[in-house]
């Protein structure tokens, strides 16, 4: 409401002063230029004056050829009225009034007032645009919600049990400190949240105070630091004087290495501003006066970066690591995302989950949400499994590049070699199972062949990874036996660097290599790049390990996929009718027995095959012709 007043206020005097300097040289038009009293005169006895208008000494006069000039009476002329009247000109008159004492104040004083308003504007906006006017730069920008304004609770909180353990005594505190003084305990004056983007730390802090019914206030680390030196430190004053008037209370300062960076580590020394607003609270949080009942949650995900002081007993007590969850983690996080969304019945949570590795809390909200807007495009009243897998291939690798053709050979080599990975990595032991194999391009893969893990890995066998290479030359082997060695394509160059790091990996870092034993043999970083630790003869021995595990694991997939040519062709031909196949179909191919019609399949879908068996309208290759890199995708 005062911004709406403050905004006609303005208007209201812009329109002002634009109707006054309209009358004023709307005036100066209609007077016409200015002559001599004794041309006047003149014109008075020659009867060229058609009529006169007389204001105080100013005289207006309109000619009989309607041109106007304006005179002046330099004397007092007791017999103009009566030359005017005896030559028959119409004269004309008005009151001479004198302005009132506050139109000459407002004249006066005017346009000083307006330039003191315009400085006050500008000083207003340097400092932020804070409430309360200029002397409002030193206030808290923290926000404080009521505890009927927070709806989040525990329940809201998934994935995250180890988390929430951590900060449930919090909780308990804050509703009944009397159980935790009278033994003499106190609780932890800080509560630093560390943790990558998105795995739920703000949702988390949330979920403190809406479970503790109290005051919770919030600010991000970047809101205390201004371009004058100070200010940051008021306003920690500030905030916590506010919090103490409110106790007992959460702060939460979210994004805290923006204010708490180590002292002296920036250019020149390090920046003052920010220097001293990381002093002042230090100091508010643990220095002479007592913040009893206030309790500091701060959430970064760059602990490395912090000032030590900051992280000592005292002040930040405890760290809650606040991790990516694991498989478990987000199946409850899934649970809470699709509470509101109608699902289909064949929608698995579980397979969702084993799907989607490494997502964070926020990337499974993502996730839903694509799948939720997928099932809207295409009109329906549920979201189905279907939709869901489609938003996590497109978040995964991109939109499907429907648009672009590539030429039937093209396309039946992308199928031959996606059927190649997924052949050897149903026959290799301890492979993750089989979820899925397509042909449609998405982002620069022209086709993904995708494995779900039956559970989280915290650690991989020789057998596994062995397994898992001999699997990523699937794709290559199988075009090399259908079209020769010479005609082998560009597709697997990302396979090729894949399969080498495994290799390398498993010679220098996991020690398996008979020859070089369980030693660490991997170069280390420096500022300069690389280091070489190892002599020239180790490295040769590098070399020639990870030379002997991919042409061990390369010849046992050549051999395998040799001895199942049948199921590589059948699988080809499914691919290409159907362009994706599950896990179902890949069992009934590798069993050799007929593939079963996808999900949804149709007489339509039947016949529209059966007249373009071989059509390249979904897919295609670039400009160049070239054929994109390909993906061998284990989930």
């Amino acid at each position: 409401m005062n911004d709406m007043v403050k905004n006609l206020l303005i208007w209201g005097v812009i329109a002002v002063l634009l109707i006054a300097v309209f009358n004023h040289f709307g005036s100066m038009s209609a007077t016409g230029p200015q002559v001599d009293y004794t041309t006047f005169n003149s014109d008075i006895t020659n009867g060229k004056l058609k009529e006169v208008r007389i204001n105080g000494r100013e005289i207006v006069a309109k000619t009989k050829s309607d041109d106007n000039y304006t005179t002046y009476i330099p004397y007092i002329d007791d017999q103009l009225v009566n030359d005017l009247v005896a030559n028959r000109v119409p004269v004309y008159g008005s009151p001479d009034d004198k302005p009132g004492l506050f139109s000459t104040i407002l004249i006066s004083w005017f346009p000083i007032l307006l330039l003191i308003g315009f400085w006050l504007f500008i000083m207003r906006q340097m400092q932020g645009g804070g409430k309360g006017g200029p002397m409002a730069v030193g206030k808290s920008k923290a926000k404080m919600l009521t505890p009927d304004q927070i709806k989040v609770s525990f329940a809201d909180v998934a994935g995250n049990d180890e988390a929430k353990q951590e900060v449930v005594e919090v909780v308990d505190f804050l509703r009944d400190p009397s159980k935790y003084q009278k033994l003499g305990g106190r609780i932890p004056k800080g509560i630093l949240m560390v943790g990558p983007p998105g795995t739920g730390k703000t949702l988390l802090a949330k979920a403190i105070a809406g479970e503790a019914h109290v005051p919770f206030f919030t600010i991000s680390g970047s809101d205390f630091v201004e371009m004058f030196v100070g200010v940051g430190a008021s306003r920690v004053r500030d905030m916590f004087e506010q919090a103490r008037k409110h106790a007992p209370c959460i702060i939460f300062i979210d994004e805290i290495d923006a204010v708490g960076r180590k002292r002296g580590a920036g250019f020149a020394g390090g920046h003052d501003e920010r220097e001293q607003t990381l002093n002042q609270m230090l100091v508010e949080m643990d220095g002479f006066e007592p913040n009893s009942g206030i309790i500091i949650i701060a959430a970064t995900n760059r602990v490395d970066v912090l000032d030590p002081a900051l992280l000592r007993p005292g002040r930040f007590d405890r760290q809650v690591n606040v991790s990516l969850p694991d498989m478990k983690g987000r199946e409850q996080i899934l649970a809470v995302h699709i509470r509101k969304v109608p699902l289909a019945s064949d929608v698995n949570i579980n397979v969702l989950a084993r799907g989607t590795p490494g997502y964070s809390g926020a990337d499974l909200a993502n996730l839903v949400n694509e799948a939720a807007l997928f099932a809207a495009r295409r009109n329906k009243r549920v979201v189905s499994m279907n939709d869901f897998e489609e938003a996590k291939d497109k978040i995964n690798m991109g939109t499907e590049r429907r648009s672009l053709t590539m030429t039937p050979e093209q396309l039946i080599s992308t199928a031959y070699h996606e059927a190649g990975h997924a052949i050897i990595g149903c026959l290799m032991p301890e492979h993750d199972p089989i979820h899925k194999v397509t042909i449609i391009p998405r982002g620069r893969a022209l086709g993904v062949t995708f494995f779900l893990p039956e559970g989280d890995r915290v650690s991989e066998s020789k057998l596994k990874l062995e397994g898992d290479i001999a699997t990523i030359y699937g794709g290559r082997i199988a075009e090399g036996l259908i079209y020769g060695e010479e005609n082998i394509s560009t597709g697997a160059s990302s396979d090729i660097k894949v399969a080498t790091q495994y290799a390398r990996a498993m010679v220098t870092q996991w020690g398996f290599s008979e020859r070089l034993g369980p030693l660490f043999y991997e170069s280390e970083e420096s500022g300069l790049g690389k280091t070489r630790d190892i002599s020239d003869e180790t490295a040769r021995i590098v070399d020639e390990e990870v030379r002997a595990i991919i042409t061990r694991n390369y010849e046992r997939a050549k051999t395998t996929l040799s001895d199942n040519i049948d199921i590589l062709h059948a699988m080809k031909d499914a691919l290409m009718k159907y362009e994706t196949i599950d896990a179902t179909q890949v069992a009934d191919l590798m069993a050799r027995r007929p593939v079963q019609p996808p999900a949804g399949w149709t007489d339509k879908d039947e016949k529209a095959v059966n007249e373009q068996p071989v059509s390249g309208s979904n897919v295609k290759t670039d400009d160049s012709g070239d054929v994109a890199p390909d993906d061998n995708q284990q989930s």
